[in-house]
């Protein structure tokens, strides 16, 4: 979507500066200056967040927003105000993440997408064991405190975790070194801007973000030169924090892609 779409339907949605900020996340004087053409080139995340919430759909659903939610005092708060003790309150079969105090419900994903995942997994756990590496490898659901507080609780697709002494009674407690988010349509607001910026700010080394509906990876290395990079999954793709060594192939996951539909 461009930045006059976007201000097509801005208009047509009747959204205020102020509305946009509180949806997407972007900062208020952010979005005021890209919809007045102060800023000419906004960062590729920051369009994301913004265009999620000018879709049809709201893309990222909050635990206020889904009505089975009812679990006594879980639900009297207001969001913002979850801890990591009412995260795990909740059912067993209930699936979220809290992100500073807010829960975020978690559609099951779908086939396809656990399909995707666990090929990236196999090929970064291969590459783990045929080089004896001291590094690990886990696949979603696995609990990561990422900040070590009270108020943030995620389950990364796939992570790379190097220091142990991070496992604390069986989750992360920590950033992990690398990330992979697989996103899909009810989590793309959240994947490219809240917990991008969450990942970089809590330690996260290296952060990928796997669109399957435009065959599309964009990838965050923290400690280079390049802040991000796009590629277009025709060719395999180094993870950085191995110097390159390991890299990705997708000839299995893009034929995967072919047959998902947002």
């Amino acid at each position: 979507m461009t930045i006059e779409e976007m201000k097509r339907k801005k208009q047509e949605k009747g959204y205020s500066y102020a509305q946009l900020s509180e949806l997407s996340g972007v900062p208020l004087g952010t979005v005021q200056k890209i919809f007045s053409g102060e800023t000419e080139s906004p960062r590729y995340a920051t369009l994301q967040a913004l265009e999620q919430v000018l879709k049809d759909h709201d893309g990222m659903t909050t635990f206020n927003d889904c009505a089975a939610f009812s679990y006594g005092a879980v639900s009297e708060k207001k969001q913002g105000e979850y801890t990591i003790e009412d995260y795990f309150a909740l059912p067993d079969e209930v699936r979220v993440e809290l992100i500073d105090g807010v829960i975020y419900d978690m559609a099951a994903p779908t086939f396809d997408h656990q399909k995707i995942v666990g090929e990236i997994y196999r090929q970064i756990a291969n590459y783990i064991l045929d080089n004896n590496a001291s590094c690990e490898a886990a696949v979603s659901p696995v609990d990561v405190q990422l900040d070590c507080d009270d108020k943030t609780m995620v389950q990364p697709d796939v992570l790379i975790l190097c220091d142990h002494d991070k496992i604390v009674k069986g989750r992360v407690f920590g950033a992990p070194d690398f990330v992979l988010e697989v996103i899909s349509p009810s989590t793309k607001r959240k994947d490219y801007f809240k917990k991008l910026e969450k990942y970089e700010n809590a330690g996260v080394r290296e952060y990928w973000i796997l669109d399957p509906y435009k065959k599309q990876l964009l990838v965050f290395f923290f400690e280079g030169d390049i802040y991000a990079q796009f590629h277009d999954l025709t060719e395999p793709v180094p993870i950085h924090i191995y110097d390159g060594k390991l890299q990705i192939r997708f000839e299995h996951i893009l034929k995967w892609c072919d047959g998902m539909n947002e």
